[in-house]
């Protein structure tokens, strides 16, 4: 199996450069003295998450490539479906995305506002129904995380991170289909080799942490899966996506609900930044303790949270 390079990455920040928000690494003041803490805020980008960066990337490789599809196609709990709905909307394509019954409203409404049909289906069936989609449409497919354009998309953040900081001695990542963290792992292990790559999993959606343990992918039901709040860390890696965590990821970290509603909270009133729950997995990992001193980088991966319950995180 070919795994994503650091050339195919570079190649990727190239596409993408017109479309994504370069973001900052913002110092955390109020972290930890031995792990000075620096947020990689993609919550800042025009869909308020990072799959916008896999997104361009996938299509504009297509347009390159000189196919010019009659439409695309993309199943997503949420972010990913805003992402292909954008970037097909800069490129004049009508997009069908397939969302599940579950998704908070926030995000089904946002895919619409870019021009999207949104097609509903029930848990678990987003793959089957969007092939359908396919079938009927003619559409190309662009998956969430298990295809090497959107992973090296991803991975966009990686070198930036390695511009910016490049004596980085912890990442962390949050991982739920493992695109982001392959993309990012490919990277700075490419760039900076003393770093000590982490990803993040609740623990009521900790497949891809028992895996990488028993050293094969397992299945976790979806009804268990769902139970987390972080809703868009529901997914499972693919045979793609996990062949890349194996190489890159040195250990994986597990996170509580409680703790991920607390670091929702402490971004919001020290950093100062909107985070959903899946975005704010990674600082719930700093705070239990377990990487190793030196320079750490969280990646807040995205911002879309219902209103009401950030209200509710906030006031609790």
């Amino acid at each position: 199996m070919d795994l994503v390079t650091i050339d195919d990455i570079r190649a990727a920040a190239e596409r993408i450069r017109p479309h994504v928000v370069r973001t900052p690494l913002l110092a955390a003041r109020w972290g930890d003295a031995e792990r000075p803490l620096w947020v990689k805020p993609e919550s800042l980008q025009p869909i308020g998450a990072f799959k916008v960066r896999g997104a361009f990337n996938a299509i504009a490789a297509l347009s390159e490539s000189g196919v010019t599809p009659p439409a695309v196609v993309a199943y997503s709990s949420g972010n990913h479906a805003q992402a292909v709905a954008y970037a097909a909307a800069i490129y004049g394509l009508p997009a069908h995305i397939v969302m599940p019954e579950e998704t908070p409203n926030v995000k089904v409404h946002a895919t619409r506002e870019h021009g999207a049909r949104v097609v509903l289906c029930a848990a678990g069936e987003r793959e089957t129904v969007a092939a359908r989609v396919v079938a009927e449409t003619g559409g190309v497919m662009i998956p969430p995380f298990d295809h090497p354009d959107v992973i090296a998309g991803q991975g966009t953040i990686g070198l930036e991170i390695a511009e910016d900081l490049p004596g980085v001695r912890n990442v962390l990542i949050p991982v739920s289909g493992g695109g982001l963290a392959s993309g990012i792992g490919t990277a700075i292990r490419a760039l900076c080799p003393q770093a000590t790559i982490f990803g993040v999993e609740p623990e009521l959606a900790a497949d891809t942490t028992e895996a990488l343990r028993v050293g094969h992918r397992v299945d976790w039901p979806i009804e268990d899966r769902n139970r987390t709040i972080a809703d868009g860390l529901r997914s499972q890696p693919s045979e793609l996506t996990f062949a890349h965590l194996q190489q890159v990821l040195d250990g994986m970290i597990t996170v509580s609900e409680s703790e991920i509603r607390s670091a929702v909270r402490e971004l919001a009133l020290n950093a100062h930044l909107v985070s959903e729950p899946s975005g704010a997995v990674a600082l719930a990992a700093y705070r239990q303790g377990p990487t190793p001193p030196g320079p750490t980088v969280m990646i807040l991966s995205g911002g879309n949270i219902e209103p009401h319950l950030l209200a509710q995180i906030l006031a609790a």
